[in-house]
């Protein structure tokens, strides 16, 4: 029953997610935002509702170790998987803001988590806590990300001499809002079947709490990154597909852990040290390959999809 009410969880997550994205992304792009700052900011949050859910259901729940295991298991999902998957699609062509910026502060972001977690690791101390005061400490790099983001908006349109706001592309304003708002609530029902059944699922399989976060719920909470950056690739708009990945990992740490964090401490084995370094490293990879050329080929993506699979090995192994 569990493993049925799980797959429930996950189309409640996935469709919540995308009704949400389609909504919001029409809203936005009836205010004049361009493609790239939608990827980060309305299609990233849109598609990281489920980890937000799932992490911060897990909080109030006292199970911290989906909590991070999910934020720290989808960012590496999304990189290593997702947009490797994606490049052997389409090969993906990256703005060079992205390069400079986005993708720099997305690694900003693991090393923030990393030294909040690596001195219990380096101490080999039972368990690992994120305080209180380190997540109010990443929700304020998530106001800093959402200032530039802001700023960036504000003042590409102020240079292109672009009309405030014009009507939603797909609809009117009031059924955009409402789809976004269903979405949304799909999204919320959905985590919370989700955190309840994976936890079951962990205890009867013998797997400790971080690695059905890891696996299992972070590739879940992923789908939505999933189908929405192959479709955008397919459809050959990369910079929602490369945005959407991006954005989405810098939620993942500064508010969907920074929001559980302050919610409730975190307490979770000192082995994620080793899956941050991880996902720092599959970062650093990224930034390397969209900086030669800015483009991902599908070389690049093959790399990627390889050091997935052998990060997963790995862990199982580990368990």
């Amino acid at each position: 029953m569990s493993y049925l009410l799980l797959a429930v969880g996950f189309v409640l997550l996935i469709k919540g997610a995308d009704y949400f994205v389609r909504g919001a992304s029409s809203i936005a792009a009836g205010l004049r935002v361009s493609p790239l700052l939608i990827g980060l900011t309305v299609v990233a949050f849109g598609t990281s509702a489920p980890e937000a859910t799932v992490s911060i259901s897990a909080a109030l729940e006292g199970n911290a170790g989906v909590a991070v295991g999910n934020a720290v298991g989808s960012n590496i999902f999304n990189i290593a998987l997702i947009l490797g998957v994606t490049a052997l699609v389409s090969p993906l062509l990256v703005q060079s803001e992205t390069v400079k910026k986005e993708i720099p502060f997305t690694f900003l972001a693991g090393a923030a988590l990393l030294v909040m977690v690596g001195d219990r690791f380096l101490q080999q101390t039972e368990e690992t806590v994120i305080t209180r005061g380190d997540g109010l400490l990443l929700l304020l790099f998530f106001s800093v990300f959402l200032y530039y983001v802001i700023e960036t908006a504000r003042k590409g349109r102020a240079e292109q001499g672009v009309p405030d706001a014009g009507p939603p592309p797909e609809g009117p304003l009031w059924k955009q809002s409402l789809l976004t708002i269903g979405g949304l609530a799909a999204v919320v029902i959905g985590g919370d079947i989700v955190v309840r059944n994976a936890v079951v699922i962990a205890l009867d399989l013998g797997m400790s709490e971080t690695l059905v976060g890891l696996t299992i719920v972070a590739a879940g909470t992923s789908l939505p990154e999933l189908i929405t950056s192959l479709t955008a690739a397919l459809k050959k708009e990369a910079d929602i597909a490369v945005g959407n990945i991006v954005g989405s990992n810098i939620f993942n740490i500064f508010f969907v852990l920074g929001a559980a964090g302050t919610i409730a401490p975190l307490v979770t084995s000192p082995q994620i040290a080793v899956d941050i370094i991880f996902m720092l490293v599959i970062t650093a990879l990224l930034l390397v390959f969209a900086s030669t050329g800015l483009r991902i080929g599908r070389r690049e993506g093959a790399v990627l999809a390889l050091a997935y699979l052998l990060y997963m090995i790995y862990i199982i192994i580990r368990n």
